[in-house]
């Protein structure tokens, strides 16, 4: 017998929009440019060349519009790994559930998702204002950890081996890795660095940052930083790749992230003055699309 969702399980407004995002499934394009501050959305869609639809609702900022001759929604999705859930769920039930009868529809759309974000580069070749592609995420937030995972989600070798080099914790919530969509990679990536991205779970601890609590261990960035998997290296962290990656695994999208560097790890500097860097970024996103 075919499932009706719960409205308890996927919540729908009265005007018929989704819960959190509050958008009608018509609104929605099938390709996807996800950002985190709700008012970057605004300067993506400045690229457009018209707008059809621009909702807010909490952190999430929705435009959708064209570009080209291209049919894009452009999300805002705060920031965590927790949110991406959300966003990511919730876009997929706009496409994939019918809203009526409460149940998957026998066709399903597969959507492009591309997260355009900032970073914090882990070594040399990444400095501040690089561009770096995740081909490989690693989730330290454990989020996909409570969904089933069929075989071909996460790396398994690949999650072993980042445990054991970096002396991982019984405490700490046991990470995932996630490999990006290859089509993406190729298609977007191009002159860009690319390597393996920490998702964490907080901007300062869980990131080795010491402001008043020291972290657990000291010598983790050390460790991330030294890291080698058949000479794929840890190139940078952020908050939301991992959770992408795994989520649009499962739900059957494709998916991939590229971030600006803003920060650098290695040199211990900071650019707070990175729109024109983003705004370039953004520009190369749309035009590979």
């Amino acid at each position: 017998m075919e499932r009706v969702i719960a409205d308890s399980e996927l919540v729908i407004n009265g005007d018929g929009t989704i819960f959190h995002l509050h958008l009608k499934p018509e609104w929605v394009a099938d390709t996807i440019v996800l950002v985190g501050d709700p008012d970057r959305v605004d300067m993506v869609a400045s690229f457009f060349d018209r707008k059809e639809i621009d909702v807010r609702s909490r952190e999430f900022h929705t435009i959708t519009g064209w570009y080209g001759g291209k049919r894009i929604t452009c999300v805002s999705h705060g920031i965590g790994p927790d949110n991406i859930e959300i966003v990511v769920t919730e876009l997929d039930a706009l496409k994939n559930v019918d809203f009526t009868s409460r149940m998957v529809k026998k066709s399903l759309t597969s959507l492009k998702m591309v997260r355009i974000g900032t970073s914090g580069g882990l070594q040399e070749i990444c400095p501040v204002g690089t561009f770096v592609m995740s081909e490989a995420s690693a989730g330290f937030d454990g989020m996909l950890n409570y969904y089933e995972l069929p075989d071909g989600v996460v790396d398994r070798e690949l999650q072993s081996e980042l445990m054991r080099q970096l002396e991982w914790r019984d405490e700490w919530n046991k990470p995932y890795m996630v490999w990006a969509d290859r089509g993406l990679v190729d298609e977007i990536g191009e002159g860009m660095v690319k390597g393996i991205t920490i998702t964490a779970p907080g901007f300062y601890g869980p990131q080795g940052r010491y402001v008043r609590i020291k972290p657990a261990d000291m010598e983790l960035n050390r460790k991330i930083m030294a890291f080698d998997y058949k000479g794929l290296k840890i190139t940078n962290y952020e908050m939301e790749s991992a959770a992408l990656a795994g989520m649009a695994r499962l739900l059957g999208h494709r998916a991939v992230t590229v971030c600006a560097i803003i920060a650098g790890r290695v040199a211990k500097n900071m650019n707070t003055e990175y729109k024109d860097s983003m705004r370039e970024l953004v520009k190369i996103v749309l035009t590979r699309l």
